[in-house]
């Protein structure tokens, strides 16, 4: 048993009168001993389960997101003038609705604007079809890939997924807690708003309630993350409603150097966060939100928009891809987002880079890579 972390265990777990929260220092060592699981099994899922009765602060994120980084992997910056967007998506899928980010993240890489994802396999405690696996049905494997191979790919085709059962181990060794729990902890998260990119980068971070976009906010800024934006989408994914209004919130300011890790938390920077409302019905894209079905029904569907058909499926694609077109600067406005999304969808240069990402990924050498300086 690790007697330094019982003592973590005694402030987060002693109840709602006397129950302590963690400094950020603290949370960074209680995070490293898990990953690292000096702590005893007890131990780490006796703090999972306290930490999601008790709530974590911006603080604690804050220093959980300072362990994922010195222990997490880190691909380097890319040859690019653009940030690249990464998504924070739930790592335990969806169960309910269609996943519509796979197609809107090739619109982007199509459109010049490189993107990075991350995610896990079928995971607690939806056990939801992971991006992985639709990636693969779509021909692409990025599990087999290095993190030399994957930095290449990016670099290459504008797009790339981190898979962490191969690239961050340690904290795929916390899955079997989710599990056996029954319920989501701060972990869960962390992940959305976790990057394993060290060149600059815009985040898009999923979320469902609206306390976790609060928390998200503070613990970015002790961070010196000032440039992101938080959607509360579908399931709590980046995909935007069809059928409500769209809510999301725009962060922006000057961020320190390439990477959060470079402020500290006493830096302060121009930031200003800004409320968005949109309503599809004013774009003519209002409509009932596609049900997940089958994992076939959903490979076919996507591969139905990426060859132009029309559909409700198409409709849905042009309204995600449209609007973060417009959102990452590609296009000036929505209307003439959602115009060089049709555009880019039916006229086959979206299958064309899938295309692209599939050669890119199948040609991959690691001999010819090993000068990478990526660390694990």
């Amino acid at each position: 048993m690790s007697n330094s972390f019982r003592e973590f265990l005694k402030k987060v777990g002693s109840g709602p009168h006397t129950s302590k929260n963690l400094s950020r220092e603290e949370a960074a060592v209680a995070t490293r001993m898990m990953l690292l699981q000096e702590a005893t099994p007890a131990q780490i899922g006796a703090f999972m389960i306290a930490h999601r009765i008790k709530r974590p602060t911006p603080e604690e994120l804050a220093g959980m997101l300072d362990a994922y980084e010195q222990l997490g992997p880190q691909l380097p910056p890319i040859a690019h003038a653009r940030p690249v967007v990464v998504f924070g998506i739930p790592y335990d899928g969806r169960s309910r609705t269609a996943p519509i980010s796979p197609l809107t993240t090739l619109v982007l890489a199509t459109a010049g604007c490189p993107v990075l994802l991350h995610g896990s396999g079928r995971i607690p405690t939806k056990y939801g079809i992971p991006l992985v696996e639709i990636w693969q049905g779509l021909g692409v494997d990025w599990q087999s890939l290095s993190l030399p191979q994957l930095h290449a790919v990016l670099e290459q085709t504008r797009l790339g997924l981190l898979y962490t059962p191969q690239h961050f181990p340690l904290a795929e060794g916390l899955m079997p807690y989710r599990d056996q729990i029954g319920k989501r902890p701060p972990f869960a998260t962390l992940e959305l708003i976790w990057s394993p990119y060290a060149g600059q980068q815009q985040l898009v971070i999923g979320f469902v309630h609206p306390p976790t976009e609060d928390n998200v906010r503070s613990a970015l800024a002790l961070r010196g993350t000032t440039d992101f934006l938080t959607v509360k989408g579908l399931e709590g994914s980046c995909d935007l409603p069809r059928d409500r209004t769209a809510i999301l919130g725009k962060n922006t300011g000057t961020n320190r150097g390439d990477h959060p890790s470079n402020a500290s938390s006493s830096f302060e920077r121009p930031s200003s966060f800004e409320r968005l409302l949109l309503h599809s019905r004013d774009y003519g894209f209002a409509g009932t939100e596609l049900a997940l079905g089958t994992p076939e029904d959903l490979i076919e569907n996507i591969q139905s928009v990426l060859q132009g058909h029309p559909s409700e499926w198409m409709q849905a694609a042009i309204w995600n891809s449209g609007f973060y077109l417009a959102h990452c600067g590609i296009c000036p406005d929505l209307p003439t987002g959602f115009t060089y999304a049709k555009e880019l969808l039916t006229s086959g240069q979206v299958m064309g880079h899938l295309e692209a990402v599939r050669a890119a990924v199948t040609n991959q050498e690691p001999s010819s890579l090993a000068r990478m300086g990526a660390r694990v």
